[in-house]
């Protein structure tokens, strides 16, 4: 076996014993390095090796399991579908939006490292749609930036839902009053008037 296959086979290992421990995990934030080598039968070492972190280990299982199967399709139809920028993004927030709620305790473990470690450079799948809203009414920085704030803000208030449901009366865990939020935070975000 080649290097490069050896190299991909203990990541999807390291991948599937992830899933397979925080899925199974009462709290999937207490799944440690040393169970996910022992479940995968590597080195914890390899866990960096392969993925930098811990946190970016959960990080890539999340998004392999969960957010790549967004939907059964119906994000590419949204994309497909000749929807402004503004609705395109607001259909795509909800449909991330939802799989975080539903998957609360896995979005959970991974919500420190998108929001304090993620590099920021990293581009996001919403700058294209921010920048197609604005046209050149903003610069590439302030779409990049109104892409971040769009998604860490929107990682941030799940994080957070408990409190939001508690303080503010809005119950993430209800698809409509998901969908409102997302929409008004969307709205808010991109303005027309500018």
């Amino acid at each position: 076996m080649k290097k490069d296959e050896k190299l991909q086979l203990t990541k999807d290992k390291l991948l599937d014993a992830t899933f397979k421990l925080m899925e199974e995990a009462e709290d999937p934030m207490a799944v440690t390095s040393r169970q996910i080598a022992s479940e995968a039968d590597v080195k914890p070492a390899m866990i960096n090796y392969c993925f930098g972190s811990r946190e970016q280990l959960i990080y890539d299982t999340f998004q392999k399991r969960y957010l790549s199967s967004l939907g059964d399709g119906k994000l590419e139809k949204v994309l497909n579908s000749g929807l402004s920028p503004k609705e395109i993004l607001k259909e795509m927030h909800y449909a991330v939006a939802e799989c975080l709620v539903e998957n609360y305790q896995f979005a959970k473990a991974v919500t420190a490292l998108i929001l304090f470690k993620r590099d920021l450079g990293q581009e996001s799948f919403s700058y294209h749609y921010v920048k197609a809203h604005y046209g050149d009414r903003k610069t590439e920085q302030e779409c990049k930036l109104i892409a971040y704030e769009m998604s860490t803000m929107m990682q941030l208030i799940i994080y957070r839902k408990d409190d939001i449901k508690r303080d503010f009366g809005i119950d993430l865990e209800k698809k409509k009053e998901l969908k409102h939020y997302i929409d008004m935070r969307i709205d808010l975000l991109l303005a027309d008037n500018l």
